[in-house]
């Protein structure tokens, strides 16, 4: 499992460093390299606070999904979990932080299939977040307002179809009949009803107002870097940005959204009037300390992880 885990962060990563030459050739090497000079690195301590506050925030909600399912387990093993699970951040959507289903379950014993709708819901609240923050912006600054209603659209749905168990339970009659699917019935029953329970109306506003809260500390981080390379067009203007740039990247289901959220981010900047080289650089600055950070944070957590408990491996927590 752990090597798997290597080699998928050794291949995205030779990936994302080939993007990124792309892009910093694009925004002419010589005057990216002084624009990254020109950047005020006494604020890199303050930018990974930020983005710490936002895991930590994040932990939060993952801790109370937890509770809201009754699954009894230590803060500490939580919290382990929670850090384990963002070496996966660079996965499509961060699905692949259904890691922490499996670490869970090689602690307590808890099924897969009780805790892997956490992972589901937790994107859900990301996504409702961003799009409020991307939605408000959109009419605010009268661009991108179709991609947003678009994606605001397919989660209301979601949120109706999971949200009324009369539509839901015929759904998956429907996928009853299908043979594939016969075979993992309770799996699936299991999943439903932990769904169900994590998105009921309280819930579902409680953590999205979490999450509201959660990104915000990265959206100050990213305004705190236009600020530093003179651009200053307003916080709300950032945290629009950067939502947008993050909504329109984990559509495309590429690993991170990679290429497509820093070229979103790169694009707006320029669009404003500001040149590419500045608009690279700050690019490249508030990935390294949300996205990039994120994975290192979940390296050493992953390592501590293994330290205290073993090797993680799937065959010896088997999906049930």
């Amino acid at each position: 499992m752990i090597e798997k885990i290597k080699n998928r962060l050794i291949v995205i990563t030779i990936i994302a460093g080939i993007l990124y030459l792309i892009l910093t050739i694009y925004g002419d090497i010589e005057q990216v390299l002084i624009a990254f000079r020109s950047f005020n690195w006494l604020l890199l301590p303050l930018l990974l606070l930020l983005s710490l506050m936002n895991y930590l925030t994040r932990f939060y909600k993952w801790d109370y999904y937890l509770s809201v399912l009754n699954i009894e387990i230590k803060k500490i093993d939580s919290l382990s979990i929670f850090a384990a699970g963002l070496v996966m951040s660079i996965t499509p959507g961060k699905m692949g932080e259904l890691l922490k289903s499996f670490l869970v379950k090689q602690i307590n014993g808890t099924p897969v299939s009780k805790t892997a709708p956490i992972i589901f819901v937790e994107r859900i609240t990301d996504f409702v977040s961003l799009i409020i923050i991307a939605l408000l912006g959109a009419f605010i600054y009268d661009y991108g307002r179709t991609i947003v209603l678009i994606v605001a659209a397919f989660f209301v749905v979601l949120l109706i179809i999971i949200g009324i168990r009369q539509i839901a339970l015929s759904i998956i009659k429907f996928f009853e009949k299908v043979r594939f699917f016969k075979k993992h019935l309770e799996k699936i029953h299991n999943a439903y009803e932990s769904s169900y329970l994590l998105l009921r109306p309280l819930p579902l506003f409680y953590m999205t107002l979490i999450s509201l809260l959660s990104w915000s500390f990265e959206c100050l981080g990213y305004h705190i870097i236009l600020l530093n390379f003179g651009i200053d067009l307003g916080i709300f203007w950032g945290a629009f940005s950067y939502a947008f740039a993050t909504i329109v990247g984990a559509i495309t289901m590429l690993p991170a959204g990679l290429g497509v959220t820093e070229g979103s981010l790169t694009f707006l900047i320029i669009n404003e009037g500001f040149s590419k080289d500045i608009a690279v650089a700050s690019t490249f600055i508030v990935r390294v300390v949300t996205l990039w950070f994120a994975v290192l944070v979940g390296v050493f957590a992953v390592a501590l992880y293994q330290n205290r408990y073993g090797k993680i491996t799937i065959d010896s927590v088997s999906n049930k």
